[in-house]
């Protein structure tokens, strides 16, 4: 199949299946060449802390190569000889007023998964397809972008299609934490080969309800995860003697407190938008309450009904979670220290300091001591103006129907904040469809609706080529 499409098939029939069949037998050439790539990498083990990214960067290269990539073009490096990262350029026009390129990033390091944690007949490391489903670990975050960047660029090389502005694909090391984050590494060295004029990325996607396409989002800014300590410390005696002031029931009388503490709500300009658009498809009760917490932040009886769903709540506001426990040393010892670990997700624009504040407020106990174990600093969202949203709704339409394109805020962390910080728009969106309630990145038995890997190959390649053309980024 790859020398097939090696000698290049007609772009035309990829844009005239918007959804194909997806049975083995009625598969586009393209689909099974995607197929097939999707199926090597997530038969790599890229563990991000005990494998490495190097075998599967090494084999997506050659599949670039023996795509007719030359040399020049493809880039292999990291920090570590294990933790290797690819770029790749299909090279657009060019000329003297040639445009900035266009980034396609994916990372191919995943999480680590033990056969013993998941069910007995699916093993993390081996491809399987299943009752609508491809399942591995990777498979949703995120070697389903990366194939499909792959795939892509190599249809459309082989197709012999030319591009306004060069088009870059990266594969990247360490998204998941590590020694060795790619991007980063990328930015400080080899920058040349990332500076782009806008940066396609994971962290968006769409939402299924009743298994039909229901909403598209597309990311433009996250959240920044700072870890604070919280410890209580008490100079200990013999346990036979026991007194009041123990390390450990301080802390928990103060976990008991933090427990109940809720930061205020803070809207900014994607999470506005956000909510602005979802309450127009939610529930009766929960769009009027989100119409009235967007009209007065300060509206409890709103914000009480849009913090009953996790998801809403966790964009509304910065939030902070324990989880790590240690305390005592001894069986036969009074506990001298009690420590607890505090995860927090900060909005953007989030001072830390005053999220310290807020803890030691919420803790209500001035003997409790409250260090930072990190400081993250603002970061500028990236624009949801037209050169972006006009392209994404345009290409959800095509494919999906009349469903909103909504601007969104990951609570969690993605490589796009990087660019972000060097004043390159990174945006995540992908038309890959999922329902909210199956989430299983990270977990147990992760896996990809095969119908919507398909639908996002060919939404990112639609998307792909609207945005390589000089009239839609600047």
């Amino acid at each position: 199949m790859r020398h097939f499409l090696a000698r290049g098939l007609p772009l035309a029939i990829a844009s005239l299946v918007a959804i194909a069949p997806l049975d083995a037998q009625s598969l586009t050439p393209q689909q099974q060449f995607a197929k097939e790539i999707y199926r090597e990498l997530l038969e790599i083990n890229t563990s991000n802390m005990t494998s490495g990214t190097t075998p599967a960067a090494n084999a997506m290269a050659k599949r670039f190569r023996d795509a007719g990539f030359p040399e020049q073009d493809i880039f292999l490096g990291g920090v570590r000889p294990d933790k290797h990262n690819l770029v790749v350029r299909l090279h657009g026009k060019g000329g003297a007023n040639a445009p900035k390129p266009l980034l396609l990033l994916a990372h191919i390091d995943v999480v680590e998964a033990l056969k013993s944690d998941w069910s007995p007949d699916l093993d993390p490391f081996k491809f399987l397809e299943r009752d609508g489903y491809f399942y591995a670990r990777g498979s949703a975050d995120d070697k389903s972008m990366a194939a499909i960047f792959v795939a892509n660029l190599i249809e459309l090389k082989t197709s012999g299609y030319v591009p306004d502005r060069d088009l870059i694909v990266a594969l990247t090391a360490d998204e998941e934490g590590g020694c060795c984050n790619g991007v980063r590494w990328l930015i400080q060295n080899h920058r040349e080969l990332v500076e782009a004029a806008m940066v396609i990325n994971e962290g968006g996607g769409g939402s299924l309800r009743k298994d039909q396409p229901f909403l598209n989002s597309i990311q433009a800014t996250q959240k920044n995860s700072i870890n604070f300590k919280v410890t209580a410390k008490n100079r200990g005696g013999h346990s036979s003697v026991p007194r009041p002031d123990n390390a450990i029931y301080e802390l928990a009388e103060g976990l008991a407190r933090f427990s109940k503490f809720s930061f205020p709500v803070h809207f900014n300009a994607v999470t506005r938008a956000f909510f602005e658009k979802t309450a127009a498809v939610e529930t009766p009760e929960m769009g009027r309450a989100m119409r009235a917490l967007l009209a007065n932040e300060n509206d409890a009886s709103a914000a009480t009904v849009v913090s009953r769903d996790a998801r809403y709540n966790s964009m509304l506001r910065s939030t902070c979670v324990a989880t790590m426990l240690s305390g005592g040393h001894a069986a036969n010892a009074l506990p001298q220290t009690a420590e607890v670990g505090i995860n927090c997700r900060i909005l953007p624009d989030a001072v830390p300091s005053e999220i310290r504040a807020g803890i030691a407020k919420a803790f209500a106990d001035t003997a409790l001591e409250v260090s930072a174990a990190s400081e993250r600093q603002y970061v500028e969202p990236s624009s949801i103006g037209r050169e972006i949203m006009g392209p994404v709704e345009q290409v959800t339409k095509e494919l999906f129907g009349n469903i909103p394109v909504i601007p969104t805020m990951s609570t969690g962390a993605t490589d796009s904040q990087p660019f972000r910080q060097i004043g390159i728009p990174a945006y995540g969106v992908s038309g890959i469809m999922s329902d909210p309630e199956d989430n299983r990145s990270h977990g147990k038995d992760e896996r990809m609706r095969i119908k919507s890997f398909f639908d996002g190959k060919e939404f990112l390649l639609r998307l792909t080529k609207l945005l390589a053309t000089t009239q839609t980024v600047p």
